[in-house]
């Protein structure tokens, strides 16, 4: 007897399996996902006293400068629907692995999830702890 379920496939990570999304979709989320970012370092950077410069370049793009003058960049990159994480620890390809309810990047090679390994490199470069999360 073969069984049939209307349930979602799920990742190894437990998650429903990725929506597919368009370019426009990409678009969207991509800008939530740069604008919680800037949100959350601002916030950080508020609470405590980080000395960042968080600089928004081409639309795209996110320059987070440190006090010690380390950098993390975070663009998108449409034609590949990634987004893409230079930080002193390494460069890395986040890709869309989600869906419009529990958006989730995750790297290409690792798996790892984007938000999370954001905050890893962010509270390295900062010498203090800092949790980057979506805005609501």
């Amino acid at each position: 007897m073969i069984e049939y379920s209307m349930q979602q496939p799920e990742n190894a990570l437990g998650n429903p399996a990725p929506e597919s999304i368009d370019d426009k979709q990409f678009h969207q989320l991509g800008a939530h996902l740069l604008e919680s970012i800037e949100l959350a370092l601002e916030s950080a950077d508020d609470a405590l006293d980080l000395d960042l410069d968080v600089e928004r370049q081409g639309g795209n793009v996110i320059n987070i400068r440190f006090r010690d003058r380390s950098v993390i960049v975070v663009n998108t990159q449409p034609p590949l629907h990634e987004i893409w994480v230079a930080a002193k620890c390494g460069g890395f390809h986040y890709r869309w692995a989600g869906t419009t309810s529990n958006p989730i990047w995750l790297d290409t090679k690792t798996g790892r999830e984007l938000l999370s390994d954001l905050s890893e490199f962010a509270s390295a470069q900062a010498g203090k702890p800092i949790a980057i999360m979506l805005k609501k």
